[in-house]
């Protein structure tokens, strides 16, 4: 999709609506991110088409200077489906929330990576509803208080990254909204993968869930609670890369570095789907970067296929005729 002819910058992204988030919150910096990635993808704008649901990430397409959708709340996957079959030639982005995605929308978000749909999925988890005033949301925590929870949520909360794979995702990272140069590079890879990509970003809320992601974003402790993955790299962190991850009872273990050998610690691999079920069951550390990728069919090169054999079967059908043709139609 890329034309080298494009030279585009950060600022050619940015729209002329005033941004409107909390001060502090972490949607400016994703909203950054994306903008200093999508110069270096080489994509003209008028092929990018932004598509977002209800909450405070949908917002996005209105600060982007791009085509863009805002849609109903948890449709976007279906309306950004809609967009990518009617025109493949689109890079197509599906911005939602861990509500909007997750909760209302949890139905779509399956159905789109099971089709495995040419998108580009964002997804801010904030692990909270920030638009409607701080309800717990669908990855929020056990024992999470908030104004529908005042003496702590009971809800198990939903896995995104287990979601996914179950799901038949084919495309799965994740980074933090914090870490900038991590992010921005994350969004570059994911319109790089021919199907369905999903970005979760651990993003902070700072009115209704400020913190909640706090060992990460800690200096003194961000390392000993962050796994950097690497594909073909062995499962090392800590601020001294003193901790390693080794299989034990078919599960992950940190360990100290210097009590195992090296040929004991796990070795990343983007194509070992049950090694990313394994990295989804970890509290610490958090596991960041590409944690899936795989190739498999996609769902509107098929579509398109299957209309060609039809066509070439029967003949290209003529609709003006039929739709004159009379009141009634008879399909044979």
């Amino acid at each position: 999709m890329a034309d080298a002819a494009v030279k585009l910058t950060k600022k050619d992204f940015e729209s002329d609506q005033d941004v409107r988030w909390c001060p502090g919150c972490g949607d400016y910096a994703i909203l950054s991110a994306v903008q200093k990635a999508l110069p270096e993808l080489g994509i003209p704008r008028e092929r990018h088409v932004f598509i977002a649901g209800i909450g405070c990430s949908s917002r996005f397409p209105y600060y982007m200077n791009t085509y863009g959708f805002h849609t109903i709340h948890g449709r976007a996957p279906t309306i950004a489906t809609g967009v990518k079959v009617a025109n493949p030639e689109l890079c197509v982005w599906v911005i939602s929330g861990d509500g909007d995605g997750l909760s209302i929308g949890g139905n779509h978000m399956l159905h789109v990576l099971r089709r495995n749909v040419d998108l580009n999925i964002i997804l801010f988890n904030n692990e909270i509803y920030g638009l409607t005033k701080g309800q717990y949301s669908p990855t929020s925590k056990v024992g999470t208080v908030t104004k529908s929870s005042p003496f702590g949520s009971q809800d198990y909360p939903v896995n995104p990254l287990a979601f996914a794979l179950g799901a038949g995702a084919t495309w799965y990272g994740r980074t933090i909204d914090r870490d900038i140069k991590h992010m921005t590079g994350m969004v570059q890879k994911a319109p790089q993968h021919h199907g369905t990509s999903l970005l979760e970003v651990l993003q902070n809320c700072i009115v209704f869930n400020d913190g909640v992601y706090g060992d990460l974003y800690d200096a003194k402790t961000k390392k000993d609670h962050i796994l950097y993955l690497e594909d073909g790299q062995p499962m090392i962190f800590g601020t001294e890369d003193q901790y390693a991850l080794v299989l034990e009872n078919y599960g992950l273990k940190v360990v100290d570095r210097d009590q195992v050998d090296d040929s004991d610690i796990v070795v990343h691999d983007v194509r070992n789907r049950e090694l990313a079920f394994l990295l989804s069951e970890l509290e610490r550390p958090v596991p960041v970067g590409v944690i899936y990728d795989r190739e498999r069919a996609v769902y509107e090169d098929q579509v398109h296929e299957l209309e060609q054999q039809v066509i070439e079967a029967n003949a290209p059908g003529d609709l003006a005729a039929v739709l004159r043709s009379g009141t009634t139609w008879t399909v044979s």
